[in-house]
């Protein structure tokens, strides 16, 4: 039990952190230092258009034109198949076990805390695993695109 509710606040911090930094003013905006805070129950959910059952609320930025930070509800159960994206990704675990990998035979579970950084390009798989829906902190560098790999 004190792993559990040490990994989910290892999460959180890490989570207040990393919005913090991807939203952190430039050296040119830093006369105007304003803190952002965004308390989990005024988070705003939409559905993803392109993934049925998957949602997002936005944090910062415009995953449709450039760099952004949200969180994402992905369905327990949800299997993605071979597919890429335009830019660099971060999520943080914060709920259920999510998998990544260059396959499904090759894919490694990721629970609550995990870290996963996945390149520009990378062609791989993803989802949610039955038992559980997953909540995890997102950062793209750029815009945000799901890239169906060739078969």
């Amino acid at each position: 039990m004190n792993k559990i509710i040490t990994s989910a606040a290892a999460a959180i911090l890490l989570t207040a952190g990393l919005a913090y930094e991807a939203t952190r003013p430039s050296a040119a905006q830093e006369g105007s230092k304003a803190p952002l805070m965004v308390s989990f129950t005024d988070l705003k959910w939409t559905e993803l258009a392109e993934r049925k059952g998957m949602q997002f609320a936005l944090i910062s930025g415009d995953p449709k034109t450039g760099a952004y930070t949200q969180m994402r509800k992905v369905p327990a159960g949800t299997d993605n198949p071979l597919h890429s994206h335009s830019s660099e990704i971060k999520n943080v675990i914060i709920s259920g076990v999510w998998y990544t990998g260059t396959d499904k035979a090759a894919a490694k579970d990721f629970g609550p805390g995990s870290v996963v950084m996945m390149p520009a390009d990378w062609v791989h798989v993803s989802g949610c695993r039955a038992g559980s829906d997953c909540l995890f902190y997102q950062e793209g560098e750029g815009k945000f695109d799901f890239k169906p790999a060739a078969k």
